[in-house]
């Protein structure tokens, strides 16, 4: 059999990327979210696994969410007998590998890529949802229009800007180009 895997993700939440990618498969196990805990769908696709089967995802982070979760997991469909294919990387772990070291580190760098831009958005939405702001804390008025008037009078030098209201040198050059 040859199963698809798919999940939610930072640049595909509706899966329709994967989806594609994944038509010629026999059964499509789908997660209905993209943290890594709970993955219903995957311990189903585990447990259904036979030798012989292939696991096709459309890249790596689909189907794990840490270098470490993927080694297992690679380890665990070798001992099965099954294949993994990761299409965006155009790796298959059966097989001879024929990559130069520079491509195989190209494909790890996107993989954590993946799983620092997946964390981050949760995270966000997380706080957002708890209601906290999200960016930095937006300076006083007060202190933003001090430090405008101490730079205008050309009798102190940046430091001494920084030192009196707390402005930085590019966040105060930021306000003045925005009022010019």
């Amino acid at each position: 059999m040859i199963y698809g895997y798919m999940r939610p993700l930072y640049n595909d939440e509706k899966n329709e990327q994967q989806l594609k990618l994944l038509q010629n498969c026999d059964e499509i196990f789908r997660e209905s979210h993209g943290t890594p805990k709970n993955r219903v769908e995957l311990e189903r696709l585990l447990m259904s696994l036979q030798q012989g089967d292939t696991i096709i995802v459309e890249r790596m982070f689909a189907l794990a969410d840490t270098t470490r979760h993927l080694m297992e997991l690679l380890k665990l469909c070798e001992k099965d007998g099954v294949a993994i294919q990761f299409i965006k990387e155009g790796i298959q772990s059966k097989g001879a590998l024929d990559f130069t070291f520079a491509e195989m580190l190209e494909s790890m760098l996107a993989f954590q890529s993946d799983i620092v831009k997946q964390s981050t958005i949760i995270g966000i939405a997380n706080a957002k949802e708890q209601g906290k702001s999200i960016g930095r804390p937006k300076k006083s008025d007060e202190n933003i229009k001090k430090a405008i008037s101490m730079y205008h009078s050309g009798n102190y030098t940046l430091l001494e800007i920084k030192n009196e209201t707390g402005i930085s040198k590019s966040t105060l050059y930021r306000y003045l180009e925005s009022v010019e």
